[in-house]
């Protein structure tokens, strides 16, 4: 294949995968919705809606510049609001590769949103994600991604486990401790009490669309139209979420009698998230074994959450029962 034809070819391909990200907004907000209580719905849909629009003003205004742009070891300096730039990145057209890593940036912001729902003040979380956007995730990304230290020291990442969902989650579990629990949560001595989510179809189709997305955000993350990488890093994507959602689905059995629905929604998250860094590298089997432990780390996270009081709703118990 020519070099023009490729750059089409590999374009082409990192823009699908780019608005396949794009689509996993759509699955976080139904997942947060549905785990949340219904009169809660339109402040959690906003937030994940607003989110976008933040995160393209944060990270073409300053975020790219610091996570891509010439600079040192901690942060970059240069391409404030994609002045000043070649016209081509990592062997992309510029606008192409921005756009995946704005989706990126997006998902990490997003994570937040549903462990500080059903109680954070919009605004409040309107300035964290932008502040997320254009500084906090950007200047991480720089060390592993941009050039800076973590990638000078052999820190591989291939496609955002730390990146992505490390930095989204520290972030939540900093905002979820700051903010404290939601009312009714917790009683004076110490139990706790379930607060369920109103619509369970939502949380499953949102699931189905996280995984969906996933496809677009590991596969992507070739940045080209590589057939035998992509279809490979496809399958391992597939196989871990698999995996996280059938250990997920036996581990919660075990420990509670009866299998969870939202805790095998976060089962299948949790072999994702855990396969997203090596989904290039590992073995297929090596994927199923990634799969099993996060799936199974998800139930104990549960657990381990609760007892320290960290109220996170989209970690939420709902149990299937029969009629």
């Amino acid at each position: 294949m020519d070099p023009s034809t490729k750059l089409v070819v590999d374009t082409i391909w990192v823009l699908i995968a780019a608005f396949l990200v794009f689509f996993m907004n759509a699955g976080f907000a139904l997942v947060e919705s549905g785990l949340c209580r219904s009169k809660n719905t339109v402040n959690i849909l906003a937030k994940n809606f607003i989110v976008f629009g933040l995160a393209v003003i944060g990270y073409w205004t300053l975020g790219y510049a610091f996570m891509f742009g010439e600079g040192g070891a901690l942060i970059g300096g240069e391409g404030f609001f994609l002045a000043s730039l070649q016209a081509e990145a990592f062997g992309l057209p510029l606008y192409a590769f921005f756009f995946f890593q704005l989706c990126f940036a997006v998902t990490a912001a997003t994570i937040v949103s549903g462990a500080v729902a059903e109680r954070i003040k919009i605004q409040s979380f309107m300035v964290f994600a932008l502040g997320l956007t254009a500084v906090i995730y950007p200047i991480v990304g720089h060390w592993v991604w941009g050039g800076g230290w973590l990638g000078e020291r052999g820190f591989a990442d291939f496609a955002g486990s730390t990146v992505v969902h490390s930095v989204g989650g520290w972030a939540a579990l900093v905002g979820a401790l700051l903010l404290g629990p939601r009312l009714g949560k917790y009683t004076r001595s110490g139990k706790i009490r379930p607060i369920p989510g109103h619509n369970m179809s939502l949380v499953t189709l949102g699931g189905l669309v996280l995984w969906l997305g996933w496809f677009g955000f590991n596969a992507g993350s070739e940045l080209a139209a590589n057939p035998a990488e992509i279809a490979r890093i496809s399958v391992a994507t597939a196989i871990a979420a698999a995996f996280g959602t059938v250990a997920a689905t036996g581990w919660s059995w075990w420990r509670s009698g009866q299998p969870d629905l939202s805790l095998i929604v976060n089962g299948m998250l949790g072999g994702l998230v855990g396969v997203t860094a090596a989904c290039r590298f590992v073995e297929l089997y090596s994927a199923a074994a990634i799969g099993v432990i996060c799936g199974i780390l998800v139930i104990e996270a549960v657990g381990f959450f609760d007892r320290a009081r960290v109220d996170d709703p989209v970690l939420s118990l709902i149990h299937i029962s029969e009629p």
